[in-house]
């Protein structure tokens, strides 16, 4: 799960919504419908995408922008029904040329045509169907925002779609990072590569070339020539992020090992991220073998390439949220390999509690509990803030690839009889199809997998298995973790399980004012494996708790 793109909150998830509204029906009710016309710029080429339009009133916006222009409507993770969002495909749009896109057919929460007064409109183009894992990305095109009094027969002006969304600096670092970020970015660029590898197992799937990518951060004193060697830390990413969204967490790294406030190691920070969503480093129908490229193919390319303990004394695992997933996933199915993972608010590792939901009860439901009260999917500050049937109306509207829903299907279903992944739940019910769920259980359901065969996995397993999630995960994934922990448990396995209390989803590595205490904790405890004896200094000898 998280993180996300819309708006200002992109670590996030994939979507924060405080009501479930229906699909508005283009042939229900009386009201008549708007329609938004959208013409391609005459200085842009031909092209062909989903048309997103975003409607917001004046108020509420003006509000969100804390005096400050209204350079964008978008949808707001935090008050999400306060925008409206319309969606049509469009094939072949020429210069010149315009649609019409009905604000009343596929729209969230409710149709053009109930909303009244002054609002601002924005449309986007994208280009690339990956809106709802990237949200607004490099070649998408924009209008410009536009201020618009609805009445009743009054005409809506048309938005034109003027410019694209520059490429994105994957060694930007947002305003909002911490301080040490910004002032380290320039140096940890230096110490790192980015390692692009075309791999033979993933291209002979899709049928053309695919690459495995991650940026390789080298630390203070690294010496290709010398005989000195690392251990090594796999990092990855939570749902939404991506290659060019590491350069806060490398910096943190870089200037942490720097001052001694985490161990000399070598980090790869890799991408999870593809045209479905996160793949998870799962080996799938849908997506391909990502497990067996990374572990056969990518990471012996780079143990020949840098100086790195090359055992698995010396290879461990980190990963947030999605990221936890995969990370916990690679060392429950590759046990020799990994010398341990340190997983953190994982996604579901027990299927019995799926955010809420078990997956293999009888009459099972997505949308509601047997009592008929909506599944809950996200909370804060004590109160359900997103249902998981909202969740997946936003992704409907939003397009068919990339949301968070439509990831776990690409990953965790069988493929159906369209070549797509079959659907674990049906989307106008939520009731779940028990075909799909058994096989999750049988192929991904990694408690499930350590119950069937732990005689075997026991000798390369026990004691590498460390997750930690606070006890108000925003996502309910803290469910998830009682159940595995019950399961290492009851198998008399030895495991570090650590549930910290009050923590949310995304406060989780936070200590006071240091966002990242957490991961320099995490990596001394993995530095002792591979050094035994090796102490982490004493807070007066590190300078960077900033």
């Amino acid at each position: 799960m998280p993180v996300s793109p819309m708006r200002s909150v992109f670590a996030v998830f994939a979507a924060l919504f405080l009501t479930v509204a229906p699909f508005a029906d283009a042939t229900a009710g009386s009201a008549t419908h708007r329609f938004v016309h959208v013409a391609l710029d005459k200085a842009m080429t031909k092209t062909s995408g989903r048309l997103l339009i975003f409607a917001e009133p004046l108020d509420k916006a003006r509000a969100a922008a804390k005096g400050g222009d209204i350079d964008e409507v978008d949808l707001d993770l935090f008050r999400p029904t306060d925008v409206t969002i319309m969606a049509r495909e469009v094939t072949s749009l020429a210069p010149g040329q315009g649609v019409d896109v009905d604000g009343d057919d596929l729209v969230w929460p409710a149709g053009l045509s109930t909303l009244s007064g002054d609002i601002v409109l924005q449309a986007v183009l994208d280009v690339g169907h990956e809106y709802s894992y990237t949200g607004r990305k490099s070649g998408d095109l924009l209008s410009d925002v536009q201020t618009v009094h609805l009445a009743p027969g009054t005409p809506l002006p048309t938005l034109s779609l003027t410019h694209a969304v520059p490429p994105r600096d994957p060694w930007h670092i947002p305003g909002s990072a911490p301080k040490v970020a910004k002032d380290a970015v320039d140096e940890a660029k230096e110490h790192t590569r980015a390692e692009r590898f075309n791999s033979p197992l993933l291209s002979a799937f899709a049928g053309h070339a695919v690459s495995i990518r991650a940026w390789v951060l080298t630390p203070p004193g690294y010496d290709a020539s010398a005989t000195t060697r690392y251990p090594t830390v796999y990092y990855t990413h939570g749902f939404g992020a991506g290659f060019e969204r590491f350069a806060t967490t490398i910096a943190i790294v870089w200037d942490a090992m720097k001052t001694r406030a985490m161990p000399p190691m070598i980090w790869v920070f890799l991408d999870e991220s593809g045209p479905t969503g996160t793949h998870e480093f799962a080996d799938s129908v849908n997506n391909g073998p990502w497990g067996a490229a990374l572990t056969g193919e990518y990471i012996p390319m780079l143990e020949t390439k840098y100086r790195m303990d090359g055992k698995a004394s010396g290879r461990f695992l980190n990963g947030h949220s999605s990221g936890g997933w995969a990370t916990l996933w690679l060392q429950t199915r590759y046990p020799a390999l990994f010398g341990g993972t340190w997983s953190t608010s994982p996604d579901p590792s027990d299927f019995h509690d799926f955010t809420g939901i078990d997956l293999y009860a009888p009459g099972a439901n997505a949308y509601h509990a047997q009592d008929g009260t909506p599944v809950p999917l996200m909370r804060a500050s004590g109160r359900v803030v997103a249902t998981f049937e909202t969740f997946a109306r936003i992704e409907r509207v939003l397009g068919d690839f990339g949301g968070q829903l439509a990831s776990f299907e690409w990953v965790f279903s069988p493929k159906g009889p369209d070549g797509r992944p079959m659907p674990l739940f049906n989307r106008d019910t939520g009731a779940v199809e028990a075909n799909v769920a058994a096989y999750w259980r049988e192929h991904y359901d990694i408690a499930e997998r350590l119950r069937r065969h732990w005689p075997e996995l026991k000798g390369d397993l026990d004691g590498k298995i460390h997750v930690i999630v606070g006890t108000n995960d925003t996502c309910y994934l803290d469910g998830p973790v009682h159940r595995l922990k019950d399961t290492l448990d009851g198998l008399g396995a030895r495991s570090d399980i650590r549930f910290l209390p009050g923590k949310t989803h995304f406060d989780l590595y936070t200590a006071g004012d240091d966002r990242y205490a957490l991961l320099k904790a995490i990596s001394w405890e993995m530095y002792a494996l591979a050094r035994p004896g090796a102490r982490r200094p004493s807070p007066a000898q590190d300078s960077t708790s900033r």
